[in-house]
């Protein structure tokens, strides 16, 4: 019996190691304000360079390594992961692991000439990121010089693809996009996406997060339900980060992601990889380990599982339960960095 069957990793929390979001890049189209601002991301700003990033063989190793430990869930992230153009290669690798369930998170731009290959390679889910149907308020999130029907499109190709359904991802930001969260609402009820709301958080230490330009989940529910209305829905697993609302009329549901205002630290399962190979146990962490150190050091798997193990079973992370104005200075890795 594999050893992830019969002893289950669990942090000094009781917290199972279920989930690993890997960041294939560092880079990104976009310069949305909560993420990556034009200001600290600019024209001069050094990314990493090719050769620092893992190769797909290594990040595939090191999956399967995680997958040994109990990790039940890989989702690709970045940055903005299409911008790999031979994604679809590791998707593949990934593909061939047993008893994982693979995923996406993209800001579909890119997703609509992409959708069909990424599938053909074994991709099964796929989160877009759509904070907005007007575009003037889109582009000012995104600070691109796109438009949502383009994000729209890509939704729709991953539908006609396979990848049904498709999450939905809206950052909400006071006074920016709120005023079109019920127009969101009705864009998608009935689709079989399923739309999910995000308190704006104060990840990093560059996107100039203030309290008061956070929008509750319980005001985004009443918001909706005032002209839609809703009912709470049982989670479907320990850890799952969206609490369910579905519509009164059987029009599909929406999630809320409320790490500010009703943090799930106690249920969090998640690890993080970096695009160059450092593991991250929160995403508000402030320092990582090293794995391409290892790696490419000749290490064994049986090794890297040791470090890999020693690290969750010192992992103490609880940055949203503790938020206060002392944690808010810490400087934090950027979430372009290593993935939402």
């Amino acid at each position: 019996m594999p050893a992830s069957e019969s002893t289950p990793l669990t942090d000094p929390r009781g917290r199972p190691l279920r989930d690993l979001r890997l960041s294939v890049t560092d880079r990104c189209n976009f310069r949305c304000r909560y993420c990556m601002p034009k200001e600290h991301f600019g024209p001069g700003f050094r990314f990493l360079p090719r050769a620092d990033l893992l190769r797909f063989e290594e990040i595939a190793r090191v999956a399967r390594v995680f997958a040994s430990l109990g990790v039940k869930k890989l989702r690709l992230t970045g940055g903005e992961p299409l911008l790999r153009s031979d994604l679809p290669d590791l998707v593949a690798q990934l593909a061939t692991i047993d008893g994982v369930d693979l995923a996406l998170t993209t800001n579909g731009s890119l997703l609509e000439s992409r959708a069909d290959e990424l599938v053909r390679a074994g991709l099964r889910r796929v989160t877009v990121s759509l904070d907005s149907l007007d575009e003037a308020v889109f582009r000012q999130m995104t600070d691109a010089a796109l438009a949502p029907a383009q994000v729209l499109a890509g939704i729709e190709a991953a539908a006609r693809a396979g990848l049904r359904p498709v999450k939905v991802n809206c950052v909400v930001r006071r006074g920016v996009n709120d005023h079109g969260i019920v127009d969101l609402a009705r864009h998608f009820k009935g689709t079989g996406h399923v739309l999910r709301f995000i308190e704006l958080m104060d990840v990093g230490a560059t996107n100039g997060w203030r309290m008061d330009q956070v929008v509750s989940g319980a005001e985004i529910v009443e918001k909706i339900s005032r002209e839609l209305p809703l009912e709470p829905a049982e989670p479907t697993y320990r850890g799952e980060v969206a609490k369910r609302w579905r519509y009164v009329d059987g029009g599909g549901e929406i999630g809320m992601i409320t790490s500010v205002t009703s943090p799930f630290c106690g249920d969090c399962s998640r690890a993080r990889l970096s695009a160059e190979g450092s593991v991250y146990t929160c995403l508000f962490a402030t320092t990582g380990t090293d794995l391409r150190g290892p790696l490419r050091s000749g290490a064994s798997d049986a090794e890297l599982g040791e470090l890999i193990r020693s690290l969750w079973s010192r992992r103490d992370d609880r940055y949203s339960e503790l938020r206060s104005e002392n944690t808010k200075t810490l400087r934090r890795i950027e979430m372009s960095y290593i993935g939402g």
